[in-house]
């Protein structure tokens, strides 16, 4: 009995001695690091100086030079060299996000500054990608062609066909996805780059305006997609998140009516949802019309916004098992939707408890479920056990997050990754020699995927690390940018602020460069000193296209007065090619559709593409309030 006794008391010291070394505690502040590291990995066009991912180098150097567009840049989606704009977009907006809310976190951990940039290497390629109002190009490449070869970017020679979308082949979903990726963004960028931030607002009143008047499926109409990023959902829901996120940006009713008015009709109050995806939009529609609502903004709509506000919390109870949804789990704990890349689930699942735990919170309300009340701390707990999860308190204790911990997969399914590095090996990878050399190695990858998220197990919480198990050990660049945002809060606490307040993303610390001389262009005649109106003009890219040279450029206007301008009327003259962001009437320019004002210190701006040096821009009237 004394050995039966003593054996029973040494158990819990055996099981704690047992339990994997992860479960001592996480360094969240390292893992979110990590994480925006990522993204250099999958970085397409040539690389900056400061490149951090040094095992990468230039590629992609020609695409959208057969459709006469400049698409260098952006990212790869995942374990491919296919640039995918749908994932793409929510991705950025799924970052912004993450920023937008945890800013402050973000910087005190010395991460804002990355994090702004590897949005805006997105933005940056989503600007080019958008030449003209209803013109959207949102795939180079083709995953047929793609998958067919197994080679380094570097070295691709695979077919680089860009495919858009226009009024003749829309595809209101890619074009709104788009619209809110432009929307959030320039939230972010709204203190440390207010031009850059105009700039995307732009093109994201363009793109929306393009989703919502000429409404289709974008795999409808780019139909290589279907097989890789198959909208199922349709384009309803981006048209809501799309609205949210301008509004959010803007403050402009039109997008809160637009939101109120459509609510029904494109299932923001009749979709109850258990998933937040590139693909299924509404749980972070309902959530962020919610936070809304508990800001005191919906006014008139709030008993619409409420039916938003009831699917929210219909998805965040289903996550934790108490609403009259159920979100499957595996026996370790992990929300689990399908086989397939798991992970993009557990990480928005995780972004939404995270961000609605703190508005609850800053509102000093609780949640009702079907089976009772539930705290803040509750769901935010639950967003913690699975990001725990993902680095390691699991029954593995694998850590799915590469480069991560000690136990992380070794044989992912990245091409750039599993193939040596062009600056170690010069020598050509062929397209099917990849498959014969680098695919079909029972070895560890020869550059790691510092930071990658891959899909992650299976329901019954097991994993097969092998190269060939692309379900299971592929990662996605829209499986890190939710887990950011959880990250970043994670790391650096609440910091005791109110989450519904406005929150001012602070001033990164400065990013080093290497300095690019400035881009000549020819002064535009300023206003004589007294008047009211600044505009200013520059020039922001050129390229030739059938022997001509066509050059865009960027116009501020500037309300330098103390009062309101109302009823601005601006007179261009020597313009010779398409101009958005003004509406025109009769001979001259008026304020956009979504603008009938401008406030003191404010700007707005309009771009316009000809063939010649800058247009004649002058006032032609105006009146102040």
């Amino acid at each position: 009995m004394e050995k039966i006794a003593r054996a029973i008391s040494m158990a819990p010291l055996f099981l704690l001695l047992c339990l994997p070394l992860a479960m001592a505690g996480h360094d969240y502040s390292q893992a979110l690091s990590k994480g925006i590291l990522f993204y250099e990995a999958q970085r397409s066009g040539y690389l900056p100086s400061h490149q951090r991912v040094t095992w990468r180098s230039n590629s992609g150097l020609s695409d959208g030079k057969a459709n006469g567009v400049d698409l260098v840049g952006g990212y790869y989606d995942a374990g491919d060299n296919v640039k995918f704009g749908l994932p793409m977009a929510f991705t950025i907006t799924m970052m912004s996000w993450s920023i937008i809310e945890y800013g402050r976190q973000l910087a005190a951990q010395g991460e804002l500054g990355y994090a702004l940039e590897a949005v805006k290497w997105g933005t940056d390629y989503l600007i080019k990608a958008h030449p003209e109002p209803y013109v959207l190009y949102g795939e180079v490449g083709d995953g047929n062609t793609d998958h067919y070869c197994w080679q380094r970017p570097e070295d691709m020679t695979t077919d680089r066909t860009a495919y858009k979308i226009d009024p003749s082949t829309p595809g209101s979903d890619l074009a709104g996805e788009t619209a809110a990726a432009m929307a959030a963004a320039s939230i972010a960028f709204h203190r440390s780059n207010p031009a850059y931030a105009n700039e995307l607002l732009t093109h994201a009143h363009q793109l929306f305006e393009f989703a919502d008047k000429y409404r289709g499926k974008y795999d409808s109409s780019i139909t290589v997609a279907q097989k890789y990023y198959r909208s199922v959902s349709g384009y309803d829901d981006e048209l809501l998140w799309a609205a949210a996120w301008l509004y959010k940006a803007t403050n402009n009713e039109y997008y809160l009516s637009y939101l109120a008015n459509n609510a029904d009709a494109l299932g923001g109050t009749g979709w109850a949802m258990t998933e937040l995806s590139w693909d299924v939009k509404y749980a972070g529609v309902q959530v962020l019309v919610s936070k809304f609502l508990m800001q005191g903004k919906a006014g008139r709509y709030a008993s619409v916004f409420e039916r938003y506000q009831e699917k929210a919390e219909y998805f965040l109870c289903s996550c934790l098992g108490k609403g009259s949804g159920r979100v499957q789990k595996t026996p370790g704990g992990l929300i689990f939707r399908q086989s397939w890349n798991n992970m993009q689930f557990v990480t928005s699942a995780s972004f939404l408890l995270t961000v609605y735990s703190d508005y609850l919170s800053s509102a000093g309300k609780w949640m009702q479920c079907s089976t009772g009340n539930v705290s803040p701390s509750e769901l935010f707990s639950l967003a913690k056990s699975q990001v725990d999860y993902i680095l390691g308190d699991n029954p593995r204790a694998t850590s799915y997050m590469v480069g991560y911990g000690s136990n992380y997969p070794q044989q992912v399914h990245h091409r750039a990754s599993s193939i040596v590095s062009i600056k170690v090996n010069h020598a050509f990878v062929s397209c099917r020699g990849g498959y014969a050399t680098w695919f079909s190695r029972k070895a560890s990858d020869p550059n790691v995927l510092v930071g990658a998220v891959v899909g992650g197990p299976d329901a019954y919480d097991d994993f097969a690390d092998q190269r060939d198990n692309y379900e299971q050990t592929e990662p996605a660049t829209y499986n890190n940018a939710p887990l950011l945002g959880v990250l970043a809060r994670l790391g650096g606490g609440h910091s005791g602020y109110n989450q519904l307040l406005p929150v001012e993303v602070p001033l990164p610390a400065p990013v080093v460069t290497k300095p690019n001389p400035a881009p000549q262009h020819k002064p535009t005649p300023a206003l004589a000193s007294t008047s009211p109106i600044a505009i200013n003009q520059r020039e922001t890219t050129s390229w030739n296209y059938e022997g001509k040279t066509y050059y865009r450029y960027s116009a501020i206007v500037t309300n330098k007065s103390a009062k309101t301008l109302k009823d601005l009327k601006l007179d261009i003259n020597k313009l010779y090619g398409p101009l958005w962001g003004l509406t025109k009437t009769a001979n001259v320019y008026a304020f956009p559709s979504w603008l009938d004002s401008l406030p003191a210190g404010k700007s707005l701006e309009f771009v316009y593409v000809h063939p010649a040096s800058p247009a004649d821009v002058s006032v032609s009237s105006y009146t102040v309030a």
